[in-house]
């Protein structure tokens, strides 16, 4: 099967998902802000995020100034070509920043010169893998800089932190994750967990948990307790939206269990800020539908 041109398709995914707020996800910050005493500084926080989120949506504007690092995930059907998917991708993400949808934000570490286009050296970030579907589906996360800041590595055991290898020892470090972030990673925000893997894997599987939708939770029964454990002891924490404290510091924990070497026992957290930018293109003989 030859590989159609989806560039325009692309612009149009690259746009739904700076502008147009998932519905789990803004319905999760409807329900924290209900939470919220009326009056109190994270109340008024929430209040300004789904004001701001109606916004975007309605004058088709970027959610969040940062627009974040671009990183999607392709599954393709046997035959079609991953240069020209790579290619469609990248003149996508030029055309969508010409139209503001994207800020640009490929930086030369070196130099300092922005492309202008956010298109360089490792950005996008885009994985490509072939699967025995007739049809195109492509996710794509944006990732802000605040949040990705605030993400993290530990490896276990800790003794600061008294956490051993084992989920115990993965909580200790999730919640000392998210009590470090304090506001700096623009809560409430969502956790996305890798127990596992080398240090590069384990990063790449927390990530992927981010794609999953907010009811999604762990099919391992202790993780499913442990992801739920984990968002209900950090809302204890006290730091609220944006960090002003109050009731609402994470909205939903998700865990993904790569395997590990015997010598290691990492444990990264994806932080994802609350403007949680996901959407999904599906292309299926012809037909687009972006969800």
């Amino acid at each position: 099967m030859p590989t159609p041109d989806l560039t325009s398709a692309f612009v149009e995914l690259i746009r739904r998902a700076a502008t147009d707020l998932p519905e789990d996800v803004e319905h999760a910050l409807r329900q924290s802000r209900e939470k919220e005493a009326a009056g109190s500084a994270a109340h008024s926080a929430l209040d300004t995020i789904l004001e701001n989120v109606a916004i975007a949506r309605q004058n088709s504007t970027p959610i969040c100034q940062d627009t974040g690092t671009p990183i999607a995930y392709f599954h393709y059907p046997e035959g079609w070509s991953t240069l020209k998917l790579k290619a469609q991708f990248e003149a996508a993400l030029k055309e969508a920043t010409q139209a503001a949808y994207l800020r640009p934000n490929a930086v030369n570490p070196v130099t300092g010169k922005n492309t202008g286009d956010n298109v360089g050296a490792g950005t996008p970030v885009m994985h490509f893998e072939e699967w025995e579907n007739d049809y195109l589906e492509v996710e794509l996360l944006l990732k802000g800089g605040g949040c990705e800041n605030v993400s993290t590595q530990y490896s276990l055991p800790n003794a600061e932190l008294k956490a051993g290898r084992d989920l115990e020892g993965v909580r200790r470090v999730a919640l000392d994750a998210v009590y470090k972030a304090q506001g700096k990673g623009c809560a409430p925000g969502f956790l996305g967990i890798s127990v596992g893997g080398d240090r590069g894997v384990s990063y790449f599987v927390a990530k992927e948990q981010l794609f999953r939708k907010l009811d999604e939770v762990s099919p391992q029964a202790d993780v499913a307790a442990l992801e739920g454990r984990i968002t209900a002891e950090a809302n204890q924490l006290g730091i609220g939206p944006m960090g002003f404290g109050g009731e609402t510091t994470v909205l939903a924990t998700q865990i993904g269990i790569p395997h590990r070497h015997p010598a290691s026992f990492f444990v990264t957290v994806a932080y994802m800020c609350w403007a949680h930018r996901r959407r999904t293109l599906t292309w299926r003989a012809g037909a687009v539908e972006i969800k």
